[in-house]
Formats: C-alpha cells, structure tokens, sequence
C-alpha cells in the first residue's frame, strides 16, 4: 500500500486530503511545516508528497528542491491557493510531477496521485532492468569439441535474425549461456534480457508474472503489474524450463507470439510487444505433446531454430579448457594465488560422469581449489570430486587432516557450515534444484531446506 506524507500549513486542508486520500486506502502521515516534512522524508519510506508552496517555517518550492537533492525519485505534487501558471512552470522545472489548485478538486486529486504512483513504479522498473541490462554480459562459450564449434557456429548466424530459437539439453548444460550469447550478438544487444524460470513460479501466478495485472484484478493485486513480456519490449526473453508452462499459459504465449500482443490479467487493453522469443527446456517435447501436456502449435511456433546443448560426458575433451578458467576465476574471487591442475587432475576429472554437467563441474573445481594444495592433482580429484567423500568418508580423513588448507576453518562449527553447504548443494544439483524432492531426499521440511539455501547463498549455476 502506497504511504503518501501532506505537507501544509492549514489543518483544515491536511485534514480534507487526509481523509480523501485515507478513504481510497493510502496510509497518510502530515506535518504542517517544510523543516519537519524534510526530516520525515529522510527517514522514512514514501511513495509521494503532496506540499502546500507557500508556508510560513519554508517554503514549499525549497522542500522541493531539498528532497530531489537526496531522493530524486520521489514525486511531488504541489498544491496552491494561489494558482498560476508561472507557479506550475517553476514546479515543474524543480522536479515536481504536477501542480493541482486549493480547494483540490477530488477526481482531479485522485487521478493525480494514481499517475504519480504509477509514474514512480514504472521509474523504479526502469532502473532495475537498465541494471539488469548493464548486468547482461555473456562469458564465452568455452570448448574445442566439435558440438561447441557447431553451435558457436549457428549462435553466429542466428543471433542477427529475430528468429524464434528452442534451446534443449541436460540441466546444468549451458542453455542459459547459449540464450544469453543469442540476445549478445544480436541487434537487440542493448535492449532488455528478461530471463523467466518457468518451473520456478506457481502456476496460478505464471500469467501475471509473464503479462502482467491491472490493479484489483485479483485478491492480492494492490498495484498495476507490468510483466515480463512488456519488460522484455526492444529485447528478448527467455523461457526457461518452458516444458513446465502450465496449459493455460501457454495459449497465451501462443496468442503473444502470433499477434505481438498481450493482455494484462483483468485488462482488456491490448498491448503490442516487440520481443524475441528463445526458449529452453531439459525435456522432450514431442513426448510431452503425445502425453497432452505441451502443445503442438507452441511447439511449431518455438522451434524455427533448435539447438541441442551435449552435456559435458559428451564433450569430454572440453573439460581441461573449461576447468582452468573457472580456476581463474574462483581463485581471483576468492582473493588466492592461482592454483594449477596437472595433467593427471584433468585426465581424472575427464573420466567423471558429470551427471549434473557444468553446474557440478564448477563446484568441483570450487572445493578442489579450497581444499587441495597449489598443484591439483589426480589424487586431490579421487579425495574431494564426489562431495560425500571428501566431507565424510573415513578413507579420506587423513587426507583431509593433513592439509594445509583446513586452516581456513576457525572452528569446529565452521567446517561443519561447510560440509553441511557442500552435501545440500551435492543433493540439490543430483535432484535438478527441485526443492521438494530434496527436502524428502534428505529428510528434511521444505521451509528448513529453503533456509538452509538462504543461509549459504546457494545458487542455481546453469
């Protein structure tokens, strides 16, 4: 709910607005002088301020100018029994969103205050996606194996075009990087990357989140929503696990992919949308189709370019290249010299299954550089590459005692924080980061295990 502060000097006028705006459900707070609705605007957190301009203690117009000096963003509207249009000129250039005349007439207060809220929301989204934007930068896709040479090859070529792309492989494989690189070399590059997890929200919630709401639209919709699609304008999403979109949801996406248009949820305002579509998915879905749970014509529409991500058991000869730069990489994150692997260290570690592919090559080589000395090798690689071993197998305990690295480990809790992190991550990689199935594999309740996750930091690395 949005919290709207009154500045002004009569109480007959703090009340009316006051009582206006309580009605329509906003949460109000007054003062009746500048000084004090500046300290109240340091320390607390409003949506907006309707100021009176002329006041005895200060001046409205210098309130004005002394909050956008510390919170740019949040809307004034200055009122006036002394309406002019040189007023509202000044207003206007010191950072006010609009200027409304004492008495204020109601609909024109309320429709006011609405656009201001609404204008101030939409700022704050374009903030976060510019950061998001500015946060889109693809790694490359590493590897000499003749799969990654084919699909640098057709991301080179597909990446210009607008052409619908359908991204399928194992989990942990590299379809996110693959979209990522798609939208990098495109002609989209500095538009939006809108990434959604389509198996990460409910069902009941993935139309509001992919088309956005209109307020009121249903119980919990205090707000106009703006959804990914219309975020994703100028730019591209990308449909993750797509193979988990509800029925419902993807006859929309259908709609949106054919007539570039969206519906809110509760709106009937058709919206035009400018966005490219890449979607990935770890199942088959030819046999989801056969089995009733994805549809054909999403799947026609989706898979004008497919490329199949190998999983890293079939690019094996990619993983020495691979594993030296997360080397680089972990040790400058961790602030540590370099560390190295010997030949025997990767030839082990090629020989590993990888079930869960990059994502588990990665946590690898993250505990093999905590706990393995400056040259990593393949005796570092049979002690520490299956995470249960290297926490809790006896026939590695003298291995791990003697090494000189457990001296990072202050106390007895801190290394039991860390073998709990590792053995959660180990089970939530082995189980595809389906959080239920986890809880129930290592017997613990959901909640818990959602707070264990929160508490170590673990992310899902695709």
């Amino acid at each position: 709910m949005s919290n709207i502060l009154i500045i002004d000097d009569n109480r007959a006028v703090r009340n009316t607005l006051r009582e206006i705006l309580e009605y329509e459900s906003y949460i109000v707070e007054d003062v009746d002088n500048g000084i004090e609705g500046l300290e109240l605007i340091k320390k607390g957190n409003f949506d907006l301020v309707l100021c009176d301009v002329q006041m005895n203690a200060m001046d409205g117009m210098d309130v004005l100018v002394s909050s956008m000096a510390t919170k740019p963003d949040l809307p004034f509207i200055m009122v006036s029994g002394h309406g002019s249009i040189e007023i509202a000129i000044e207003a206007s250039k010191k950072g006010a969103f609009d200027f409304i005349q004492k008495p204020p007439d109601l609909n024109r207060l309320l429709i006011t205050v609405r656009n201001a809220l609404n204008n101030s929301f939409l700022v704050t989204e374009t903030k976060v996606l510019k950061q998001k934007i500015s946060k889109t930068k693809c790694k490359d896709m590493l590897g000499q194996s003749p799969s990654i040479l084919k699909i640098r090859e057709i991301i080179d070529r597909v990446a210009p075009t607008d052409a619908r792309v359908l991204i399928t492989g194992a989990n942990g494989s590299g379809k996110e990087l693959v979209a990522c690189l798609l939208h990098g070399k495109s002609a989209r590059t500095a538009g939006p990357f809108i990434e959604v997890n389509c198996a990460a929200i409910p069902s009941e919630l993935i139309e509001s989140e992919l088309f956005g709401h209109e307020k009121g639209s249903f119980t919990s919709a205090i707000k106009q929503r703006i959804g990914k699609f219309e975020q994703a304008n100028g730019g591209t999403i990308f449909l993750d696990e797509i193979g988990d979109m509800s029925q419902s949801a993807q006859a929309k996406v259908l709609r949106a992919l054919q007539e570039n248009k969206i519906t809110r949820v509760g709106g009937e305002k058709e919206i035009e949308v400018n966005v490219r579509v890449i979607a990935a998915t770890n199942k088959d879905l030819l046999k989801e189709i056969e089995e009733g749970n994805f549809r054909m014509d999403l799947y026609h529409r989706l898979n004008v370019i497919h490329i199949h991500v190998p999983t890293l058991a079939e690019r094996s000869s990619d993983i020495g290249l691979i594993t030296n730069s997360f080397c680089k990489e972990i040790c400058t994150d961790y602030g540590m010299p370099i560390k190295s692997f010997s030949e025997s260290a990767i030839e082990a570690l090629e020989n590993l299954p990888w079930s869960g592919n990059i994502r588990e090559l990665r946590n690898v080589v993250e505990r093999l550089i905590i706990l393995g000395d400056k040259t990593i090798t393949d005796t570092d690689v049979k002690a520490y590459a299956n995470p249960i071993g290297s926490i809790y197998n006896p026939e590695n305990s003298d291995k791990i005692l003697q090494n000189n690295d457990l001296g990072k480990f202050a106390t007895f809790q801190d290394y039991k924080d860390y073998a709990e992190k590792e053995f959660i991550k180990f089970k939530l990689d082995k189980n595809a980061w389906n959080v239920s199935k986890t809880a129930e594999d290592i017997d613990i309740q959901r909640s818990h295990l959602y707070s264990k996750i929160e508490k170590f930091g673990l992310k899902r690395i695709e």
